[in-house]
């Protein structure tokens, strides 16, 4: 009976509790609120839907203060969201932001917290109703903030959080109206529609717009930037002549539409007008760009990777980029009073694009600079296109529909990476087929050597340093955590690269083992690698450690995995600070821009890889180390093939293996071996595995004796005729 009244007098006092903090304001939850509202002189409660608290000065409302947790809840690269608080005023201008939580791996070590607080301060001021990009891009009026080198996918969740979160109270406390989506059928151009015109009337009437840039202009853009100053400047004396002279202009570019007849027909001329409408698939539309100035809109990205990786179109919130197949050549225009111009080309708008003529759309001008030997910024520079209402027929708009929610985050991020994408997916095809090819493809030595340092290069430079795309025990940490304390795959979709390495993995762990990402897919693997080549190439002298020692060694990264899990499980946070035992943050994700003993501990490591072949691979690394345990379930054991004589007595492969993965009786282990497939050269190399350089000698001689025995009767013959 007692226990019964205690536990009752307990459960009164919780909703006491939980009753005073509820009833706390704002302020005194978040002092930092002050200096969101400097003239608020009370705050409410949180209350309403979405939560959210209110700043008055007198009886006067200024504004609300809201967290972002409450309101929208977006995980981060951790898998937890970013807790913020943010300030707006009446008018939807947001006052001010704080970031009250987060738990990024990257921002716990490696990239300074204070460069994720400057990132967020960067919203004070925008309004809900601005759409504001992360890194450039987009439309001329949208408002680009500034990314953190290393950390993108974790800024972008944050300006997500601010800005949804923002509109999302915005919207149910009347500031804005929801935002409406419009579905109507697509518009048509009207072919039967034609008249002459010169080009004095295709600009005059908007069938031709320009867009011009001049260097001061685009100078400005950069200012404050790496890339300021480093862009092309104007001939010297040109700062003296007059502002309409050419010598200011860097690009002077005029953009069509041009499957209109007026406006195709009258510069292109009746004859290349039908041949390109014949090119032509239902739903595809062409432009025409024409340009003079200093800077090219075709730049050289295409003839290098397939991609114009400076011109792009929008349209409706919908990317189109144009690659080599879609560009024709455009060497003749023929509207009277058309210019002179040194640049023109057709580029084709694909069906699948869902290109609406009807619409108005965007031209957007990349303008790069280099910033590094691998880096480079851009600014981007928009003009707008509609088509004369006189040559399209568009439909009556469909009843506007409310969104309720904005595209998923990991959806935006996808389509705004469309090149990587397809480079890391053809790559990922090319290196399954030398998996399943490897019989053919190391019977050819020069080939295969070509191949094997040619995929290396690759993944250095495209996996690692331009894609960042490094895979590290903290993914693994962050995904037995996530497992633990609820999943989401909107977590792991956030960097598409990642997703997509981890996902060819954890197929590859089936069918073949941990080797094939150890051996052909890790940035930092590569590079020691390399370097080890490199030095056995020069003569560098090599030094292995005795098989027993070396055996024992393999421990010690399994060690490490345990250490790390362990630690995990009390504190996540804790481990990825440990998992700091890996130079990948210090080597591929900041190229070497880190405090110096960060930066010491990772060249010592590859200092040691020019000797010793992967050494940290072999012996130090985590994440090889949590590879090769569910690799232990692969499916198959036909990857790499044996012979009776391998190591009974033939020692060949086993000497060879630069990482030591063959024991001295032949069998491989496929926990250590990093699949680089030399010993597969070797098992079909008839001039060094013995069995076969036996087999091929007594096949020599059989072939001697055969000719010898066909010589002789013909000698024999000879000598009777003589």
């Amino acid at each position: 009976m007692i226990g019964r009244w205690v536990r009752a007098a307990l459960f009164f006092m919780l909703l006491l509790t939980f009753g005073l903090a509820q009833a706390q304001t704002a302020d005194e939850l978040y002092p930092q609120a002050q200096d969101f509202f400097p003239e608020a002189d009370r705050y409410s409660e949180f209350s309403g839907e979405p939560s959210a608290a209110e700043a008055y000065r007198g009886d006067e409302l200024l504004g609300y203060l809201l967290v972002t947790d409450d309101v929208v809840r977006i995980p981060a690269y951790s898998g937890k969201p970013v807790n913020l608080l943010v300030g707006m005023d009446t008018s939807g201008v947001i006052t001010g932001t704080e970031v009250l939580e987060h738990h990024e791996p990257i921002l716990l070590v490696g990239i300074p917290e204070q460069k994720l607080f400057d990132f967020a301060e960067q919203y004070v001021g925008l309004s809900v109703r601005d759409r504001v990009r992360v890194g450039g891009g987009g439309k001329e009026t949208d408002i680009n903030v500034d990314a953190v080198s290393g950390a993108t996918v974790t800024v972008v969740v944050v300006g997500q959080s601010i800005m949804r979160s923002a509109r999302k109270l915005a919207v149910s406390r009347g500031i804005i109206e929801p935002i409406q989506q419009v579905t109507a059928e697509p518009g048509r151009v009207l072919e039967d529609v034609y008249r002459d015109a010169d080009w004095e009337t295709l600009t005059g009437d908007g069938s031709v717009r320009r867009l011009y840039l001049d260097f001061e202009s685009v100078e400005a853009a950069f200012a404050g930037t790496d890339g300021e100053g480093k862009g092309p400047k104007p001939a010297p004396g040109c700062a003296e002549l007059p502002a309409d002279d050419p010598c200011h202009t860097l690009i002077n570019l005029y953009y069509t539409h041009l499957n209109p007849p007026t406006i195709g027909k009258n510069l292109l001329g009746d004859s290349q007008y039908e041949w390109l409408m014949g090119t032509l698939e239902e739903g595809e539309h062409a432009v025409a760009l024409m340009a003079n100035g200093a800077y090219s809109f075709k730049g050289s990205g295409y003839v290098r990777g397939g991609i114009f990786d400076r011109i792009q179109i929008e349209q409706d919130r919908t990317t189109i980029n144009f690659r080599d197949t879609d560009y024709h050549r455009l060497s003749d225009v023929y509207a009277e009073g058309i210019p002179d111009f040194h640049e023109m080309g057709i580029f084709i708008i694909r069906e699948e694009s869902g290109f609406d003529p009807g619409r108005d759309w965007q031209l957007e001008l990349l303008v790069m600079r280099e910033v590094g030997p691998l880096d480079r910024i851009f600014s981007t520079f928009g003009a707008e296109y509609r088509l004369p209402d006189e040559y399209v027929e568009r439909p009556e708009p469909a009843a506007a529909a409310t969104a309720d929610e904005e595209e998923a985050i990991w959806v935006s991020i996808w389509k705004d990476k469309p090149f990587q994408i397809g480079v890391l997916g053809a790559a990922l095809l090319l290196l399954t087929a030398i998996l399943f090819f490897q019989d053919w493809l190391v019977r050819r030595a020069r080939l295969f050597w070509l191949v094997r340092n040619g995929f290396l290069v690759f993944t250095v430079f495209f996996v690692g340093w331009y894609t960042l795309a490094q895979l590290s025990i903290v993914n693994v940490l962050t995904f037995t955590d996530a497992v633990f304390h609820g999943f989401s795959w909107d977590t792991f979709l956030l960097d598409p690269l990642m997703f997509i390495l981890w996902s060819y993995v954890a197929l590859t762990l089936l069918l073949w083992g941990r080797g094939v990402y150890c051996g052909w897919l890790c940035p930092f693997g590569a590079l020691q690698e390399l370097l080890n080549k490199i030095a056995r190439y020069v003569g560098i002298r090599q030094f292995d450690f005795p098989q027993l020692v070396h055996e024992r060694l393999w421990a010690v990264k399994y060690i490490i995995l345990v250490v790390l899990f362990g630690v995990s499980l009390q504190s996540i946070g804790a481990a990825e600070r440990m998992a700091e035992v890996e130079p990948f943050k210090t080597t591929i994700m900041l190229k070497f821009q880190r405090e110096w003993s960060y930066v010491f501990y990772a060249v010592i490591l590859l200092a040691i890889s020019v000797v010793n072949r992967k050494f940290y691979c072999k012996y130090v690394c985590p994440l090889g180390a949590a590879l090769a345990v569910p690799a232990r379930l692969r499916l198959f054991d036909w990857w790499l093939r044996r012979r009776k004589e391998c190591g009974k007595p033939c020692q060949v492969c086993a000497k060879e293996c630069e990482v030591q993965a063959i024991h001295p009786t032949g069998e491989i282990n496929p926990n250590e071996c990093h699949f680089c497939l030399d010993c597969q050269a070797t098992y079909w190399n008839d001039h060094k595995c013995p069995p076969l350089v036996e087999r091929r000698k007594r096949k020599e001689m059989r072939m001697a004796k055969r000719e010898v025995a066909v010589e002789l009767p013909k000698k024999h013959k000879a000598d009777i005729g003589a």
